[in-house]
């Protein structure tokens, strides 16, 4: 017999999400279970940072007090929670989850999941201050089949919230790639919350303003056979249409191959049609065996960095740009040591006969950074202050400059599944080992790019912003960034198809010009997939660049000029 579609629902994409979103997800509408994201690259190291200071900590704080408020809700509802706010100490919050049941009265049974973590002083990362490889749903499935409300993880993939939750309610065998799949491409949609629903997509202005001041988080309805569609409660913000939805599985993807521990899901077979209002069905996605290793996931303190944002108003910025730059380089030169690395950009963001000193003036930023903490701290600050009255006219900093801070480096490492030893800790105790996998295997490779579609006819064009009928997302993979462009009619696919080219993207931005930059074509989504490959040096903890995530890359592609057939416009 056909079991019913499963209401999965998410009420966080990042620690640091909407507080009062558990509560309005469990007030909403009906659900079956409620996800919670809370970890990215940036958010394991300042975890790592937290357990130096006390070993007892190391997962999400929020997700605890959020509980405070609606784990009586959560438990009369009958909703399931699944989190990975457990970070690198899930034991940890499942005890702390335990003792806060018991103080409130609501007798919810606890599991989490552990296994992921690779450190420790006989970890197989020496340095590392955290290392975590990335687990599958299977551990997550096991607690809930053995009774738990709440289930507890450290770092499992972001989509096995969903495909966990989805392989235990239909009871899916490990081998079920389709299905798996399939729950897999749901939970990434899900899993940066309103993202999914209007939040941060390109073409929110279409839907005026009111529509997204404050979206509604995601909900996915599983079916058993591995279709989704996406939606969200009634009377919540924001909407649910195929772009919402295609933005989202474009994040943070890369080729028609997206590898997890349980599957690889091939986003080229993806569907997507709009089935109503704020209704998006997904189906058709096939599944592969999973690669014969897991990723992990490396931070380590990389050193220390500090920066000073000089405001240049009025008249010959670049002028007064170049004097405080070769002062700075004097001290620099005459200091006991000089920082490893020294970093200038200029933001022209002055206009002319401007109206007012802001919109005058132009900033130029200055970050270095060092092993040692004294080398970019009071040296650099001092030698800044000092040119407060002989360098450029009007010269000001926007802040008094600092003592620096430590950064981190993110990077990835590969692990074979035999050596990382994932358990599911059920409500009552067991410690139950969870299987590697499935027995099969498959190494990703990149799928042959498809046959281009056919050409539009030539006709006449005209200079305009590619953002007029191309939408697109961008964001970070460590080091590389990701840039995904989508149209929404056919006509625009045959010309995108053609026209962005990778010598055509490095143009149209040229921090990439001396980059591997990879295209990936997905035309189910009449969307192509850029990947940058170190544009972001050792990553977003590290903060090299303006954007460190390339939160606004995506954007800045759109606002690029080209000559786009006037039939498109």
């Amino acid at each position: 017999m056909t079991r019913p579609p499963l209401r999965i629902g998410n009420a966080s994409g990042f620690y640091g999400d909407r507080f009062d979103a558990l509560r309005e997800m469990l007030t909403g509408g009906p659900l079956d279970v409620l996800t919670g994201d809370y970890l990215a690259e940036l958010t394991m190291l300042i975890l790592g940072r937290d357990r130096l200071k006390d070993p007892s900590r190391g997962y999400a704080k929020t997700f605890l007090r959020q509980l405070e408020e609606c784990l009586a809700l959560a438990h009369d509802r009958g909703v399931k929670i699944v989190a990975n706010a457990g970070g690198l100490n899930p034991a940890g919050l499942a005890d702390a989850v335990r003792e806060l049941a018991a103080r409130l009265g609501v007798p919810v049974r606890v599991a989490h999941v552990e296994g992921d973590d690779l450190g420790g002083p006989e970890g197989r990362f020496p340095g590392a201050l955290t290392a975590h490889a990335y687990l599958g749903g299977a551990g997550i499935a096991a607690c809930l089949a053995a009774g738990a409300d709440v289930v507890v993880t450290g770092r499992v993939s972001d989509a096995a919230l969903v495909s966990g939750p989805a392989a235990a309610h239909f009871g899916w065998a490990p081998d079920a790639y389709d299905r798996l799949a399939g729950a897999v491409v749901a939970g990434h949609v899900l899993e940066c919350g309103t993202q999914a629903t209007g939040g941060n997509y390109a073409f929110f202005a279409e839907h005026g303003p009111e529509a997204v001041r404050r979206p509604g988080f995601p909900l996915a309805e599983v079916h058993e056979d591995g279709s989704a569609v996406i939606t969200k409660h009634d009377g919540t913000g924001g909407f649910v249409d195929v772009g919402t939805v295609t933005a989202q599985l474009l994040y943070e993807t890369q080729g028609a191959r997206y590898a997890g521990p349980d599957v690889t899901a091939r986003l080229d077979t993806v569907t997507l049609t709009q089935q109503g209002p704020d209704r998006v069905r997904i189906d058709g996605v096939r599944g592969e065996a999973p690669p014969p290793t897991l990723k992990a996931g490396l931070t380590r303190l990389g050193g220390h960095r500090n920066e000073v944002v000089f405001v240049l108003t009025g008249l010959e910025v670049e002028a007064k740009a170049a004097l405080v730059r070769a002062q700075l380089e004097d001290a620099f030169d005459r200091a006991t040591s000089r920082p490893a690395e020294v970093r200038w950009e200029l933001a022209r963001t002055d206009h002319a006969d401007a109206a007012t000193e802001e919109t005058a003036s132009a900033l130029l930023r200055l970050v270095v950074r060092d092993p040692d903490a004294d080398t970019v701290g009071r040296a650099i600050g001092g030698a800044a202050v000092e040119l407060a009255l002989g360098s450029y006219p009007g010269f000001h900093v926007t802040a008094p400059p600092g003592k620096g801070a430590p950064y981190g480096v993110f990077e990835a490492a590969y692990v074979e599944r035999s050596a990382v030893a994932h358990v599911a800790v059920l409500p009552d105790g067991e410690r139950r080992p969870v299987p590697s996998g499935a027995a099969d295997t498959l190494v990703p490779a990149d799928v042959p790019p498809p046959p281009p579609p056919a050409p539009l006819p030539p006709g006449p064009t005209r200079r305009a912003p590619l953002g007029l009928i191309a939408g697109a997302r961008s964001g970070d993979k460590g080091g590389d960034a990701n840039v995904g462009v989508w149209v929404r009619t056919d006509d625009a696919w045959r010309w995108l198809a053609h026209e962005l080219t990778v010598d055509r993207f490095r143009e149209l931005l040229p921090e990439s010009a001396d980059l591997t930059v990879v295209r990936h074509d997905l035309p189910n989504l009449r969307a192509l997939n850029f990947v940058v490959e170190g544009l972001l040096g050792e990553g977003v903890a590290a903060r090299a660049r303006f954007d460190p995530q390339a939160k606004g890359l995506a954007e800045w592609l759109r606002a690029r000029h080209v000559d786009i057939p006037e039939e498109l416009l």
